[in-house]
């Protein structure tokens, strides 16, 4: 058997086609319901589909090396052409498929390097393949793995730790400015896309009271159900920015929208209380020089990229550390599933075995026909344990043997040498 994966991501293919391609948890279902029906080719016996909106990606169990089935599925199932899929594809096997996954799920295939989502998105496709019965023993066991290195690699490396996205490190900014996060007074000027990951992202840190203000009322409100915040508009900027402790400003204003003069008179009404500023939109929503003003400290986006390049930089240092984990993974999986090679052959080594004890046992009992049950039961227990016996060492051979190079030829001297089937 092999192992396949085929696919596609940010790096080969534009966001335009990975929307076409994308599946919803409904289409995945229905996708995955289809190797059951057996209308996914006759060569697969498992399927897992990984679709997030970076990544479609098929991983399969066959006998073939080719993966034509597997294409031919995907063009299919999301009514893309073949041919306008082809040059947008790539294909892994057995090893390189196994290490692609272990990539992704430990964060260094992501566009942003260590990004933490993917390892839930993969926990999540394996569990909708079980769902599905799509998922055998050889893919839950491979996608175990990818899991188990991806936790790993954030528990025991830095390679998710430091913010590596805007939205993020402003979050992480604003973390840092305060004592506790839960009880600062968070807001949020604008409600774009920008405004709702660094709401996201304080969320996800604990913050508790968040306030969106934008132009329209109802863009802040559509925001602020998602996240639990609250709305208004920007007619309350004044008195937000008097009870704000952190203002994460990030709207489509032309011009600055908070000038010198603003903070001035609202930082004399609280002279020993600081305010951050964090400017993340493009133009700048405040005035550089309200960073002159005591007890106030604003980033803007120039700063922010400057830490930005340096967490991404931290990041990257972790990786051989990833990499080691991943290794260390890699070879446990493979040891695995290269070890499936000899499973047959010892099986047939003990059925043989077996056989061969039992016409042996049944012979002799034939025999004696004056033995008691208990003395039968004794003999049997005897021929099982001396096969047993006899078995143990060329079997444990069989099983080491099994990550070498010359398995295959080990195997055929082991099949001669018990009298089976040489195959082919």
């Amino acid at each position: 058997m092999h192992i396949h994966c085929l696919g596609l991501n940010h790096t080969t293919a534009s966001v335009h086609l990975r929307e076409r391609l994308a599946f919803n948890d409904d289409s995945l279902r229905a996708a995955l319901a289809r190797l059951g029906c057996g209308r996914v080719g006759n060569s697969l016996s498992e399927l897992v589909i990984l679709s997030t909106c970076n990544r479609i990606e098929l991983y399969a169990v066959s006998p073939r090396f080719e993966a034509e089935d597997l294409e031919l599925f995907l063009s299919e199932s999301r009514g893309v052409p073949a041919d306008g899929l082809r040059p947008h594809l790539y294909h892994y096997c057995d090893e390189d498929a196994t290490r692609h996954l272990l990539q992704v799920a430990g964060g260094l295939d992501s566009l942003v390097l260590g990004e933490p989502q993917i390892l839930g998105q993969v926990t999540d496709a394996l569990e909708l393949a079980r769902g599905a019965g799509s998922s055998g023993p050889l893919l839950s066991r491979l996608f175990q793995s990818a899991i188990h290195a991806g936790k790993r690699a954030r528990t025991e490396t830095h390679i998710a730790r430091n913010p590596a996205s805007v939205s993020s490190l402003a979050a992480s900014l604003a973390e840092r400015s305060v004592r506790n996060l839960s009880n600062a007074q968070i807001v949020i000027l604008g409600a774009g896309e920008m405004a709702e990951l660094a709401v996201e992202a304080l969320r996800k840190r604990g913050a508790a009271k968040v306030l969106v203000l934008n132009r329209t009322l109802e863009r802040a409100e559509v925001l602020a159900k998602r996240w639990q915040a609250e709305a208004s508009t920007f007619e309350r900027m004044g008195e937000a920015l008097s009870a704000a402790d952190v203002l994460i400003s990030s709207t489509g204003a032309p011009h600055t929208i908070i000038n010198p003069g603003m903070v001035e008179r609202i930082m004399q009404a609280r002279p020993s209380r600081p305010l951050v500023m964090i400017d993340i939109a493009v133009p700048r929503d405040i005035d550089s020089r309200c960073n002159e003003i005591l007890n106030v400290k604003v980033y803007d986006m120039d700063s922010l990229h400057a830490c930005l390049e340096h967490s991404l930089a931290e990041r990257e240092a972790e990786v051989p550390r990833v990499e080691a984990i991943l290794n260390e993974e890699q070879d446990d999986f493979m040891a695995y599933f290269n070890s499936l090679d000899m499973l047959p052959l010892i099986a047939e080594v003990r059925q043989q075995a077996e056989a061969i004890r039992q016409a042996e046992l049944n012979k002799t009992l034939r025999r004696l026909p004056d033995l008691t049950e208990a003395e039968r039961a004794r003999i049997d227990a005897l021929t099982q344990a001396l096969v047993k016996k006899l078995l143990e060492a060329p079997t444990a051979h069989l099983r080491a043997q099994a990550n070498m190079p010359t398995a295959p030829d080990y195997a055929h001297v082991a099949r001669t040498l018990f009298g089976l089937s040489t195959g082919d």
